[in-house]
């Protein structure tokens, strides 16, 4: 990593922005160099101004958060906007929660979900999983479980704990697809397997009730510990 800096480091004096851009990651994540915030923003802002998407969408998230920069909710948005406009997937989806929040613009969950909608056909997992809540709360979009049901289903299937456990939720419903316990089950252990703290529970309560598995107190006992 030591020779990787430093060969970044050369490229990116030479105004390279894709060396930029891996430099401002390398002193933002402290690899191969003492982390230090100011020059990760310092860099993703060389790279920004030349164009490059990447670092356009973290220098608004330097801004969002306050990292090596002051924090400024209205210079995220900007640079999200310019990086989400050339279709750069995770920019789309931070706008989208700009929008979704209020946070340096006005709240507006009509653009929320479009950008959302967006990233999330571009495949960015964790904007198809808001796309889906979007749906299932019809905050943007008119309220369609069977929408719902299909975006958590990509995103669960990508194994994102979220998605799996709504996607479990409408099956224990019958809420956009019909109801089905076996596979309510099937996915609140998705999700539980990788600690989602609402499908422990739930997975504690169906084995307690021997909903979509046979009855077993002890493993209930077991989620509910969990």
């Amino acid at each position: 990593l030591d020779e990787a800096v430093k060969w970044y480091t050369e490229a990116a004096e030479s105004g390279y922005p894709a060396a930029q851009y891996n430099l401002g990651v390398c002193y933002y994540n402290g690899e191969g160099v003492k982390k230090n915030l100011k020059e990760a923003a310092k860099w993703h802002r060389e790279a920004a101004e030349r164009g490059h998407v990447a670092a356009q969408n973290n220098l608004g998230w330097c801004y969002k958060k306050g990292e090596g920069v002051e924090k400024d909710a209205k210079e995220a948005v900007r640079w999200y906007v310019e990086a989400a406009e050339r279709g750069y997937a995770a920019a789309q989806n931070n706008l989208a929660w700009c929008y979704k929040t209020g946070e340096g613009v006005e709240k507006n969950l009509d653009e929320a979900a479009k950008w959302q909608m967006s990233a999330a056909q571009l495949g960015f997992i964790a904007a198809q999983h808001e796309l889906g809540l979007c749906y299932k709360k019809g905050e943007g979009v008119k309220q369609n479980f069977a929408e719902a049901v299909r975006w958590f289903a990509l995103a669960a299937e990508s194994g994102y704990a979220a998605s799996q456990y709504e996607l479990g939720v409408c099956y224990y419903n019958g809420e956009g697809a019909e109801r089905d316990l076996n596979k309510a089950v099937e996915c609140y252990k998705a999700a539980a397997a990788q600690n989602y703290d609402k499908a422990v529970t739930d997975l504690g309560v169906c084995y307690y009730n021997g909903e979509g598995v046979k009855k077993n107190l002890k493993e209930a006992a077991k989620w509910h510990r969990e």
